[in-house]
């Protein structure tokens, strides 16, 4: 049988002194003081609009870039000096900075993606550079501590008792989706975990309005029901899922022989931020025995504010609870919460014995090995910048994020209802307002000549590096939209991002 080839003992010695030079915490001492004044820097310059808000380039363009500093690698020997390797470690961050998307720049007003608590990345940066991972509690012992605290903290302030309920965090909203609705799947039909789905549940459905988020969907497929197992109910005309509707829908499913795994409410739906009448809906899942998932990625952190907490009444009415940290908790992404109403649903997801990984000796530990609830098995530390910045600042800046930013959406409405150009397409129940510019030129347009100046109209305002905002279509027509998630946005940037607009509107035509 072959072995590993022999190398010298030149060769290794030289490899060892390479590996001694990166792991020397001299060298980290020093890069991580570059590190720090880069940052604060760019803190300084972003915050004040002194840059783009988006440096954009055509993506051949950047990958190529990528690759010429790739091929500006140095040799593997010699080895500079610390000095020398510090200043190349700051070369690398700078690329880093003046490269990317500026979320910290007020005029930042794009996808759910927030300028995250700057301390809250310092936080995250312990668990990456000391590499804390979780799956088997003995891996990871303060950062599953950590996490089971603040699903304790996070799932009282949605109005559950202590002890009762169970949560986990995983990465992402969309991840966080699918582990919710695998364990809807397994509860309603108890041996799909080993058996697969079998006739007559592969009529199975999941039960959407039109806003639901496309990762319901997406679940759909990975669980084995198929896409088009999701099926559509009614929305109000505030874009809110009707449960009059709901009810016909679920009792016409039910006379049709088709299972209802879960019917997934939004809090709220991602493209106005209107939040489903939780109560209402829970009542209709009640009578009709069925699961209630609660996709409140978003709107879910409202539970902390007293100014804005009725909009989530009913959330602890929900069998499965998914909130996102890294939205309106203003953290660094990816850090995602599933909460379940009922502390035995804890391991339904999965079913599963790894004999090489969680000790038989210490069963008790099974409780805080979070690879037993987790798709994820060796699972970063995705909690360190929520606790860090919870523990520093306290839970009352949570609700001072949520409120500034959902007063923003407020006075942006009052802006566009009084501009004979701009037309407000909903009243915000949050921090996310939709819109259209509507020039003189343009107000007996057809719908798809409006649709199509709105698209082009944001795609230029985002290259010129102005402002960022997203597209959307209400209706088929192309629209405006905005979430206001840097709380460093103030009045008078509402004010730049119209005249912007005007400026590339008129530009566009001429």
């Amino acid at each position: 049988m072959a072995g590993v080839d022999s190398s010298s003992s030149s060769d290794l010695h030289q490899a060892r002194q390479r590996i001694h030079t990166a792991f020397e915490p001299q060298l980290f001492h020093k890069a991580s003081g570059r590190l720090a004044q880069l940052l604060a820097d760019h803190f300084e310059q972003v915050q004040h609009s002194q840059a783009r808000v988006l440096n954009w380039e055509d993506p051949e363009t950047n990958v190529q870039r990528a690759l010429e500093e790739l091929a500006s690698s140095p040799e593997t020997d010699p080895l500079p000096d610390q000095n020398a390797l510090a200043e190349r470690f700051a070369s690398v961050v700078q690329a880093m900075l003046q490269r990317g998307q500026n979320l910290h720049d007020p005029r930042y007003l794009g996808h759910q993606v927030p300028a995250s608590v700057p301390l809250a990345g310092l936080f995250d940066a312990v668990g990456s550079v000391t590499n804390q991972v979780m799956a088997a509690y003995e891996m990871g012992p303060w950062a599953t501590s950590v996490e089971h605290a603040l699903v304790r903290e996070l799932g009282q302030r949605i109005g559950w008792a202590p002890g009762t309920f169970s949560g986990l965090v995983t990465h992402g909203g969309s991840l966080a989706n699918l582990t919710a609705l695998l364990t809807a799947r397994n509860v309603a039909l108890p041996d799909a975990w080993e058996q697969g789905i079998q006739a007559p549940d592969h009529r199975a459905v999941i039960v959407v309005h039109d806003d639901a988020h496309y990762s319901v969907t997406r679940a759909a497929g990975v669980l084995g029901l198929g896409t088009q197992a999701v099926i559509r109910t009614s929305i109000d005309e505030h874009r809110r899922l009707d449960p009059i509707e709901l009810d016909r829908l679920l009792t016409r499913l039910a006379e049709e022989g088709r299972r209802v795994i879960a019917v997934s409410a939004c809090a709220c739906a991602t493209p106005t931020g209107a939040f489903d009448p939780l109560p209402q809906v829970a009542e209709v899942c009640r009578r009709h025995q069925v699961w209630l998932h609660v996709d409140a990625a978003h709107g879910g952190a409202v539970c902390l504010s007293s100014r804005h907490r009725h909009l989530v009444e009913g959330l602890a009415l929900a069998d499965s609870v998914v909130i996102d940290a890294h939205k309106m908790l203003f953290v660094p992404a990816l850090c995602a919460f599933v909460f379940y109403k009922n502390r035995e649903h804890r391991f339904q997801a999965f079913r599963q014995d790894a004999p090489y990984l969680f000790d038989p000796s210490a069963p008790g530990l099974a409780e805080y090995d979070s690879g037993l609830r987790t798709f994820e098995c060796t699972k970063r530390a995705a909690v360190f910048g929520l606790w860090g910045v919870w523990r520093t600042f306290g839970p009352s800046l949570f609700a001072d994020l949520v409120d500034v930013t959902f007063d923003l959406a407020v006075q942006l409405h009052a802006k566009l209802q009084t501009a004979d150009d701009f037309e407000p397409l909903h009243r915000p129940e949050c921090n996310i307002v939709a819109f259209r510019h509507i020039p003189a030129q343009l107000r007996e347009a057809p719908p798809e000549q409006l649709g199509a100046f709105q698209l082009e109209l944001r795609r230029r305002t985002i290259q010129s590096g102005d402002f960022y905002l997203v597209p959307w279509k209400l209706d088929g027509v192309g629209a405006l939209r905005v979430t206001l998630i840097n709380p460093l946005t103030n009045k008078e940037h509402l004010d730049q991002l119209l005249d912007v607009l005007r400026r590339h509107g008129q530009e566009m035509l001429r």
